[in-house]
């Protein structure tokens, strides 16, 4: 019997494509860098991902080189979703499917001269990226590239398969230009041949590993690839230990049980540290029903190691319910700082993610012990993302911030989702992993740290939890799968979204009606409140937690009344206080109001989407916010979580400063104008009864569009905008307002009132401990509205502490654009808001004529008593009151103004910006006066306007014309130029001046008849610099009408027929006649006929249909006008 012997002499080959050989297939078998190869995909294997798929196939691909970290360090890749023509596969037929590599591989991947290239690297895909094709596992696939030489590999088995005993097993090996070639099993020679390949079949039943080698020598040279495959013992049907769940069960700081609930599926194998990552029928899981479980003992205390599940041989999987897992692709992006000495994934002993488990943990020492939850309706809800609220991204660093959100007045704190989401770098609703707080924010202690903190100051904390759908790196999700979507026997998926509609379609969609998922959801709510004292949940998407088909047409968002989904719904809410009683439910729901008024009654919050409203009165236009009170909803109660931003939605400071109108100088795009419009809103939303919700730093007035980086990427963190006077007094608003919401009984009531359809709002409140009236201007413009108090004598402005004595309940009060004021019949705290100075009562005084001097007034005063400083004072000039091509004019910085020649025919104003000597907020709005009238020229001249003819339009009649003569000056009018003029029709054709028609009066002449007349006056003033005005015209006349001058027997001679007519005109009897022209009505002559004969036939078909006037010009110079119609 010959024995495998390893010599230092030997060359070793381990192929690394060898767990993919029967994936792909390259031709030639053992291409070098400088061949042409062809690359043969099955489709059918692996995932089967691109199975019996009849559209186009490209190929996502790049190399492993040299200067590749590991595997997963592609170089020369194109962008994901290339549909270049290098990258797409040919059909052929069966799920085979082939790609050129032309004409080298150096060449086609464009790789850098010298650099060494190892392995050609493939995921193959759909031209929409919706399939992919993969290795099994869900692995990248790779092909060696050879340094040329001899080389032998094996075509199967796949590396570390997995078999049963005496199953048959095929072996096939392959060299390039071997004279011998042995295959080794387990060490022992098993068969040998001179040709280059061996095929056989192998079998045995010795469970455990074994390994194949390979050896082709040619005489001068020995290299080998080796596989291993493994042979599993029989699976054990055992009861689990008691008292153990699926997951993680800790026995003692050695040992512990693993379950795997795995419906379905024929064993499993646990691998990870402690078996060397090696198969080992010692860690093969036993069955109890649709469970798996294995105990390991003998483990080190407190040590942490990395496992996974292998299922039925080629699913390989992270434990679902871990609470740590190991990422080869993100982890190594996570620095120290977030995450302190993170274990490392291990590298070429597995793929895919993996799970952490760790006896004798010290457990954490909570201390909120007297924590009492905010009453739901005080509910003031700060939403965060903790990757964009600090620099550093990470959860410890938001803990460091909760003075200031404490300040801000919130009791509530929810995170956008945490658990395992795909990648370090999202909003988290692509959920992965729903045991394990994501690293990318802090270890487990870290996350708890922060809750414990937060309850210390009475803040509950809210986790965001998706439980609509996951993504592809879903444990649930990839046990059962094939490639493209959730098998039909997958315990917690739908095959098919319930959505037609596909924006409506993340990731794949939970089946709600399963009770596997229902198990789930429970076991997940559960595990947050408990071991992490989470004290709610915000759910997201939860229109998706029916089965229910959703038309793309009639119901693309799942709004229409849903009974299924109630059901799923309360059942859920209900298991969660059957654990905490005091549990805050939230749904992002904004479906039927039917369904969310039900819901609601179950005594489950719901987000109420107020951005539209809030966003369109904050930049001027109209709104109505009465959908963001509970009781315009009809509802039972204060159920309804109200907010003006989410993540979701647009930011309105930045609405502010792009869509923000302006008028006579007040324009909402001015920043402080915008911040202070911020002020106006919150005072209208946070004083509604019921819970609310603010997006972090929308206290501040965040004015980065939402849409910034792409809708979910990073955006810039602005802690320095609390440096800014004007946002910081935006915050303290926001505080002020939070305060009394939570402390004053009065903003809890059930008798409220919202008048908000117009610009100028109101809110009344009443309540037997203080009533409240909120009034504002949401215009651009000054505006009044009545308080309607409820009664008369003293009232108290919250913010200005200010008391008043109320004797007309419905008086109007006059409010400037963007003010607002909380009155009360309480006298509460004063609210601990900056003020800047104000400017009012901007005024010009002064004559708007050049060189004469414009005076500014206004009136100045600061709520601090702060004296005045340094106010900032300019002038402008523009084209019309409107502000048309507005410029601050240069050097106009005082209180006075002398108008020069370029203020000639413009209008000035005059704006202020109060500045403060002392005090926080030094600077106040600016504020503007109106425009000045126009400027008077000192050089002018007269103007003739309104002119007009008047007089009947017939020959030999008189014409009169009139206007009206003004002068800038006051200069008395000369001797005006006047002038008459002859046309052809109004458009002016042939116009021509009468020769001494030069005064206002004109009498009308034979060669005036058919035309058309008009006047001018060209005004002239006495005296003045300039004393020639425009010449101005009048309108034209309507045509001038003939006489009818002849001899009554000339025009009953006359003949002319048929009248009407259509082709051909008779005319006899034309003596005396000289000429006849031929007139449309507007005045334009078509045809002369000269000295016509005593009779004529004219041809009249090349006219259009209509009327024609026919002008008989006589030898005595007289004229007859005859109408033709002509057919």
């Amino acid at each position: 019997m010959k024995k495998l012997y390893t010599y230092l002499t030997f060359i070793f080959l381990l192929m690394s494509f060898i767990g993919q050989a029967q994936i792909i297939t390259t031709s030639p078998a053992f291409p070098t860098e400088s061949d042409e190869v062809t690359i043969t995909f099955d489709a059918s294997l692996g995932t089967g991902g691109l199975k019996d798929y009849t559209g186009d196939v490209y190929a996502h691909t790049g190399v492993i080189t040299e200067n590749s970290s590991n595997d997963t360090d592609w170089k020369y890749a194109p962008t994901w979703g290339d549909n270049s023509a290098k990258y797409k596969l040919t059909s052929l037929g069966n799920n085979k499917w082939e790609l050129k590599i032309t004409p080298s591989i150096r060449e086609y991947y464009g790789v850098a001269d010298g650099e060494k290239i190892l392995k050609m690297a493939f995921v193959f895909r759909s031209s929409d990226n919706s399939k992919e094709g993969k290795g099994d596992g869900g692995t990248d696939i790779f092909a060696d590239v050879s340094e040329g030489g001899l080389n032998v590999s094996f075509s199967s088995p796949a590396n570390n398969k997995v078999i049963e005993k005496n199953e048959d097993l095929q072996v096939t090996i392959q060299s390039n230009a071997s004279t011998n070639l042995t295959l080794f099993l387990d060490g022992v020679e098993n068969e040998t041949t001179t040709e280059t390949e061996i095929s056989k079949i192998i079998n045995t039943d010795v469970a455990g590993n074994h390994e194949l080698v390979a050896v082709a020598t040619d005489g001068t040279e020995e290299v080998r690839a080796t596989v291993n495959f493994f042979v599993r013992g029989d699976v054990v049907n055992e009861s689990m230990p008691a008292n153990v769940v699926a997951g993680i069960n800790y026995t003692d700081d050695t040992s512990l049980t693993l379950v795997l609930y795995a419906p379905h599926k024929e064993y499993v194998y646990v691998i990870g540290d402690f078996s060397d990552w090696k198969l080992d029928n010692m860690y093969q899981m036993k069955k109890d029903g649709d469970n798996f479980w294995v105990t390991i003992n003998n483990l080190q205390a407190g040590k942490e190691y990395i496992y996974q599940y292998l299922i039925d041989g080629d699913i390989k999987i992270a434990d679902p319910y871990a609470d740590k897992l190991s990422d080869p692709w993100n982890d190594q992006y996570i620095n120290d700082d977030t995450y302190p000495n993170l274990i490392d994934y291990p590298e070429g002993k597995t793929t895919e993610i993996a799970s952490v488990f760790q006896t004798a943990q010290t457990a954490f020492s909570w201390t909120d012990n007297g924590f009492t939850m905010p009453k739901k309706e005080d509910l003031v809800v700060y939403e965060l993302h903790v990757r964009d609220f600090t620099a550093a991204g990470n959860i410890k660093t938001v803990t460091d911030t909760l003075d200031y959100l404490e300040r801000l007045g919130v009791n509530a704190i929810e995170l956008m989702p945490f658990n395992e989401f795909e990648g370090n770098d999202s909003w988290g609703y692509n959920p992965s992993f729903y045991f394990a707080p994501d690293k990318a924010y802090g270890t487990k202690n870290d996350y708890k740290a922060f809750i414990n903190e937060c309850h210390k100051r009475g803040i509950a904390v809210l986790m965001d939890m998706v439980l609509n759908h996951t993504y592809g790196q879903s444990p649930f999700l990839r046990m059962y799968f094939d490639g493209s979507k959730p098998t039909a026997d997958n315990p917690w998926y739908n095959q098919e979204h319930n959505f037609e509609n596909t924006d409506a379609h993340w990731g794949y969609d939970l089946n709600h009606e399963s009770q596997a998922t229902k198990d789930l959801v429970d076991r997940i709510n559960t595990y947050w409140m408990e071991e992490y004292h989470i004290d709610g949940f915000r759910f997201d998407f939860t229109k998706g937690f029916s089965n229910k088909r959703h038309s793309a047409s009639s119901d693309p968002w799942g709004g229409q009344y849903d009974a299924a989904r109630i059901a799923n719904l309360k059942r859920m809410s209900t298991e969660i206080w059957n654990v905490k009683s005091d549990a805050v439910v939230i749904f992002e729901h904004l479906s039927d109001n039917t369904e969310e008024k039900e819901l609601a009654a179950h005594g489950i919050l719901l987000w109420g989407n107020a951005n539209h409203d809030y966003r369109a009165a904050t930049i001027g236009n109209s709104s109505n916010f009465n959908w963001t009170s509970w009781k315009s909803r009809d509802w039972d109660g204060p159920k309804l979580v109200s907010y003006m931003e989410s993540h979701d939605e647009e930011r309105m400071m930045y609405s502010n400063l792009t869509e923000g109108r302006s008028l006579d100088g007040y324009n909402v795009r001015s920043l402080n104008t915008g911040l202070s419009r911020i002020e106006t809103a919150a005072a209208f939303f946070l004083t509604i009864p019921g819970p609310k919700m603010i997006w972090q730093f929308g206290e501040l007035g965040y004015d980065i569009s939402i849409n910034e980086g792409g809708r979910t990427g990073k955006k810039p963190v602005k802690w320095e905008y609390q440096d800014d006077p004007n946002r910081k007094k935006v915050y303290q608003v926001f505080a002020a307002l939070s305060k009394i919401k939570k402390e004053e009984p009065a903003f809890e009531s059930d008798d409220f009132n919202l008048i908000t359809s117009q610009a100028l709002k109101r809110i009344e409140i009443n309540h037997t401990d203080m009533d409240v009236r909120i009034i504002g201007n949401f215009d651009i413009k000054e505006g009044s509205i009545s308080a309607n108090f409820s009664k008369t004598g003293t009232w108290y402005d919250y913010f200005s502490g200010e008391e008043i004595n109320v004797t007309d309940a419905d008086a109007n009060i006059t409010l400037k654009p963007g003010e607002y004021h909380i009155y009360t019949t309480k006298q509460l705290t004063q609210s601990n808001v900056i003020s800047a100075p104000i400017a009012s009562n901007v005024n010009i005084a002064g004559i708007a004529k050049e060189n004469e001097t414009l005076t500014a007034s206004y009136t100045y005063s600061d709520a601090n008593n702060d004296l005045e400083g340094t106010s900032v004072y300019r002038w402008y000039r523009a084209e019309d009151t409107n502000g048309k091509n507005e410029i601050s004019i240069s050097g106009a910085t005082n209180t006075t103004y002398q108008l020069t020649g370029d203020d000639r025919d413009k209008y000035i104003r005059f704006s202020v910006t109060p500045i403060a000597q002392t005090g926080e907020l030094l600077e106040g709005k600016t504020v503007y006066s109106s425009y000045t009238d126009m400027v008077v020229s000192l050089v002018n001249a007269p103007v003739a306007s309104n002119v007009q003819i008047t007089g009947t339009l017939t020959e030999g009649e008189e014409l009169t014309a009139s206007y009206e003569y003004s002068d800038p000056e006051n200069d008395t009018e000369g001797a005006s130029i006047f002038q008459w003029y002859r046309s052809d029709n109004t458009q002016g054709t042939n116009e021509s001046e009468i020769s001494g028609a030069t005064s206002l009066n004109y009498t009308l002449l034979n060669a005036d008849g058919g035309k058309y007349i008009r006047f001018s006056v060209t005004p002239v003033a006495t005296t003045g610099e300039l004393l020639t005005g425009d010449k101005v015209y009048s309108n034209y006349t309507e045509m001038i009408a003939f006489t009818t001058g002849i001899d009554d027997v000339l025009e009953k001679e006359l003949k002319l027929y048929p009248n009407p007519v259509k082709d051909i005109l008779y005319l006899s009897n034309l003596k005396g006649v000289n000429q006849i022209k031929i007139y449309s009505l507007n005045g334009s002559m078509l045809r002369t006929i000269g000295t016509p004969n005593r009779s004529e036939e004219i041809n009249l078909s090349n006219l259009a249909s209509g009327m024609y006037l026919f002008i008989f010009e006589m030898e005595d110079g007289s004229r007859l006008a005859k109408k033709v119609m002509k057919q």
